[in-house]
């Protein structure tokens, strides 16, 4: 049974990076007939906030991902307990005492004098009274994972094989001298006694996955397939993470962008496969397949996302619409004939009231000095309302015959007279919806 599992930390909104890998994930298990979970990673208790797992939820219950269970990473502390103890009869969890400042100047100097800067393990040449006075001097210490130093090495689902030399890697830390767990062991651990299968996430944890294959083997774990999907830019090829707050799935909710057009561009951003606008999940996940992303950094421009989602709402019918057309003030009689007729002339729902309003209370005519005459004239000649589907074209064929213009010159300036723009739906089924026309007081 194909295991996988999202575990956002609920320290803020969802944004567009984590919701990459959330989609990544199931749409491999929904693929393969599996499991997805979601695992809450609230173990930073200070951080972690129950409305930001409510907005987690809300937010991928909006995307249509649901999951099959859901998890809390702060109701296994105990699990993380016989973890941490069962490391330390191995020899494989040790105490360290130093300050922060103690590492920046140890990194520093190791960086100097040419070596990588790796933790010299010099926390496992205490001795017990050493220790005793270190922890009443600074209380507690933090615990490292003691890693073998050997090469490991993986079939990763995207980046094809890797190998690390754990002699380049500092030891993690696991547990902070506070008590608090921190994200390798929790994740192992969870990973190991979940039956997690696969693990799709960012490049930036290619080092993270080393340790922990190392971790997961000493607990006796069966070590899941693990992905490293590309790291996203902007646009320019700018880095993205100090934007992914102003990216949150929230607020482009707000902007209008639909879940069909975030699931579609997200599902194929990255991937050697054309972006398919589709609104089927299942269909999404049958197309869905690792093996076509690649490792070259993915750019990310949110723009890419309205088109998309004005084409998702060109497809559709009143009636998925209907509250956003009466959310905009359109009365129920004459809703379905508004969606016909600027469905085609709008990005997003939002546009919606912004068209009702031209139709019910008019729009600021748009007159240049060399048209006033015209307009004027021509203004004499429409009837009064209310209008029909023929309005338009026997209102201009009778300005024609009467001013001479004709193509551009004779529509252009009636259209930006009623309705204050250059460009909108086609005037004859648009005029039949004005029901104030400004120009003529």
């Amino acid at each position: 049974m194909t295991t996988t599992r999202f575990a956002p930390s609920p320290t803020g909104y969802l944004h567009i990076g984590n919701f990459r890998a959330a989609l990544m994930n199931y749409l491999l298990s929904r693929k393969l007939g599996g499991t997805f979970i979601l695992r809450i990673d609230d173990t930073d208790a200070e951080r972690s906030k129950e409305e930001y797992v409510e907005a987690t939820k809300d937010d991928l219950t909006w995307l249509g991902l649901t999951w099959d269970r859901i998890e809390r990473q702060s109701d296994r502390l105990a699990r993380y307990d016989a973890a941490a103890d069962r490391l330390r009869e191995m020899g494989l969890l040790y105490e360290c005492f130093e300050t922060p400042t103690e590492l920046d100047l140890k990194r520093k100097k190791q960086l100097n004098m040419g070596k990588p800067p790796v933790y010299d393990r010099a926390a496992l040449a205490l001795s017990a009274s050493e220790k005793d006075a270190l922890r009443a001097e600074r209380g507690q210490g933090h615990w490292r994972f003691k890693l073998s130093h050997t090469r490991i090495e993986w079939r990763d689902g995207i980046l094809g094989d890797i190998s690390i030399d754990a002699a380049s890697v500092s030891d993690p830390v696991l547990i902070r001298g506070d008590g608090q767990y921190l994200y390798t062991l929790a994740s192992v651990v969870d990973d190991v006694e979940m039956g997690i299968t696969h693990v799709v996430r960012g490049s930036d944890h290619v080092t993270n996955t080393a340790t922990q294959i190392q971790m997961m083997d000493a607990l006796g774990g069966t070590v899941p397939t693990f992905a490293h999907h590309s790291l996203l830019t902007g646009p320019q090829g700018e880095g993205l993470s100090k934007r992914l707050g102003t990216l949150s799935l929230r607020d482009m909710r707000k902007e209008g962008i639909l879940p069909e057009a975030l699931i579609s561009l997200m599902a194929r951003l990255g991937s050697s496969q054309p972006v398919e606008l589709q609104s089927d999940l299942a269909a999404v996940a049958e197309g869905f397949d690792l093996s076509h992303f690649g490792s070259a950094p993915t750019k990310f421009d949110k723009d890419d996302l309205f088109p998309l989602t004005a084409r998702y709402l060109q497809s559709l019918p009143l009636g998925a619409v209907a509250h956003a057309v009466t959310d905009a003030g359109v009365p129920e009689d004459r809703a379905d004939a508004f969606w016909t007729v600027v469905r085609d002339n709008i990005t997003t729902l939002n546009d919606l009231a912004s068209w009702w309003t031209l139709c019910s209370e008019g729009a600021e005519p748009v007159i240049s000095a060399e048209d006033k005459d015209f307009v004027t004239e021509a203004l004499a000649l429409l009837p009064e309302g209310p209008f029909s589907a023929d309005t338009w074209s026997n209102w201009t064929q009778a300005v024609k015959e009467a001013t001479g213009r004709k193509g551009k010159s004779l529509f252009m300036p009636l259209r930006l007279a009623l309705t204050g723009q250059a460009h909108g739906p086609d005037m004859s089924t648009l005029l039949p919806l004005l029901q104030v026309i400004k120009a003529k007081t």
